[in-house]
């Protein structure tokens, strides 16, 4: 899941950002259109946003061996994130997304011995992004292609690949649903092959059911003259790589947040967004690069606790 979260689910979600952007309105069909029409949208192309939780504990392993029960005293991490598109036309769509993440992690006593308490990680990921769009089955399809790379602030650590086939079946002002497939390009990877289902729908009082599995299952609701709630769950995500012993180990960590999201349209293409609840952890190991995620040196089972986020980010383009 992991690996889903950080490789796949980006650059999955990030054709339907591009395809509003095209720059003639009738080079796009109406049923991918209707994706888009939000004052609120869910995709942005300049993002920065700061998340902190409360102290929570955790066991371990290393090695296959029980570690004394820890705390994590402090975690803060900030985000930014950027999509720039090149190419727009009719058919293809070609673009970027460049991510920058700084996490710092302080622990009660340190993971490994002779290791400092606090750590400071800088961790970035670039992709190229190529999307295609025609007609299957008498559906609009929609076909992409990435490639991309992450790494630390000291190197370049792997090169990915994704490509993935989905069809709107429908595109109403009321619902709208698409089915797809991804398959990853990674050694890593757990899953090759992934499924992707995208439904959401209108009620009549106002709320909207916005689900994309496996990332996120929401219900929203536009308040106030600029204002829009969600309650729900989503997937998040801490990657990092560090250094021991001549080695580079890789850090994953897969995390649920469930809880309350309120985004403000604060004019001139800038939404401000605050999100709080429970955030749980689905899995956290640590491995070497040149293995695979299931051949871990250090895992972790972590207590729920509680997280703050807040972000401003910027739409260019509407």
């Amino acid at each position: 899941m992991k690996t889903l979260r950080k490789v796949f689910l980006p650059l999955v979600i990030l054709p339907f950002k591009n395809i509003i952007y095209a720059q003639k309105k009738d080079s796009i069909p109406l049923k991918v259109r209707a994706f888009f029409a939000d004052k609120i949208p869910q995709s942005r192309n300049f993002n920065i946003e700061y998340t902190t939780v409360t102290p929570y504990s955790f066991s371990s392993q290393l090695q296959d061996k029980d570690q004394p029960d820890n705390k994590v005293k402090n975690f803060q991490q900030a985000k930014a994130d950027v999509n720039i598109y090149f190419i727009k036309n009719k058919s293809w769509l070609l673009s970027t997304t460049l991510n920058y993440r700084y996490t710092s992690i302080k622990n009660e006593t340190p993971i490994i011995p002779g290791i400092e308490n606090e750590e400071n990680f800088h961790y970035h990921s670039e992709a190229i992004n190529l999307t295609y769009f025609s007609k299957l089955l008498k559906k609009t399809a929609i076909y992409s292609a990435s490639i991309s790379t992450d790494g630390s602030n000291k190197h370049f650590e792997r090169l990915r690949g994704m490509v993935n086939v989905s069809l709107i079946l429908k595109a109403t002002p009321k619902t709208k649903m698409r089915v797809g497939l991804a398959g990853l390009i990674d050694p890593s990877a757990q899953i090759p092959v992934l499924p992707v289902f995208t439904y959401e729908n209108r009620f009549n009082n106002g709320w909207v059911l916005d689900v994309l599995l496996p990332r996120k299952v929401l219900v929203r609701k536009n308040i106030f003259s600029n204002g829009r709630i969600s309650f729900g769950s989503e997937m998040d995500n801490t990657s990092l790589y560090t250094y021991r012993n001549n080695k580079t180990y890789e850090f994953r960590q897969t995390e649920l947040n469930s809880g309350t999201i309120y985004e403000h349209n604060l004019g001139g293409n800038f939404i401000g967004t605050f999100k709080t609840g429970i955030r749980t952890f689905i899995n956290a190991r640590a491995f070497n690069k040149e293995d695979s995620f299931n051949d871990y040196i250090w895992k972790a089972n972590y207590k729920p606790t509680f997280y703050f986020n807040v972000g401003i980010s910027y739409n260019a383009w509407k």
